[in-house]
């Protein structure tokens, strides 16, 4: 099946590089697919190498948001289910939803004010506000850092620089 999904992408996406490394993932920035040889072989290695295609062929470049990341990944994993029907493999949904969860729980970290407790909403790419009691916090650009909040202090507030996000 490895020989088959290789040469399944490298039809797919004739002008991105794959590279062999430890864990699967996407870099726009060096048109490259990097997948681990070792699990490439078993379903979840399948899976996991589809959703990188997914995002290639996609064009995911960049997210300005924590929420645009998620509609990103909700997106390419749509994307390989339908490549894994192309060679006759159906990806499971539960993983799926494992894979999004990870994501969500994520986000939920990272989206509660450290003062009240209250899901906000993200003001720019690092920076979140409550709507509850006007706490401001910001938050890292990198979405495989822990989650730490930094808190504004309200009398000095500055409007932090907005930045895009984009992945490897």
């Amino acid at each position: 099946m490895t020989d088959q999904i290789i040469n399944f992408t490298n039809s797919l996406l004739p002008n991105t590089r794959l590279e062999s490394g430890n864990s699967f993932f996407w870099s726009p920035k060096q048109n490259k697919i990097t997948y681990n040889q070792s699990s490439i072989t078993s379903p979840i290695g399948i899976w996991s190498m589809l959703h990188e295609v997914a995002h290639a062929s996609m064009g995911h470049t960049n997210y300005s948001s924590d929420l645009e990341l998620l509609k990103l990944e909700v997106e390419a994993w749509d994307e390989a289910k339908k490549l894994a029907a192309d060679l006759g493999q159906m990806i499971d949904d539960d993983h799926i939803q494992d894979c999004l969860d990870t994501y969500r729980d994520w986000l939920h970290r990272r989206s509660t004010c450290p003062n009240c407790g209250i899901v906000c909403l993200q003001s720019t790419s690092i920076l979140y506000r409550c709507h509850n009691c006007n706490t401001s916090w910001n938050v890292s650009a990198s979405r495989f850092c822990r989650p730490y909040r930094l808190q504004i202090d309200s009398q000095k507030q500055e409007r932090p620089q907005v930045l895009t996000a984009t992945f490897l």
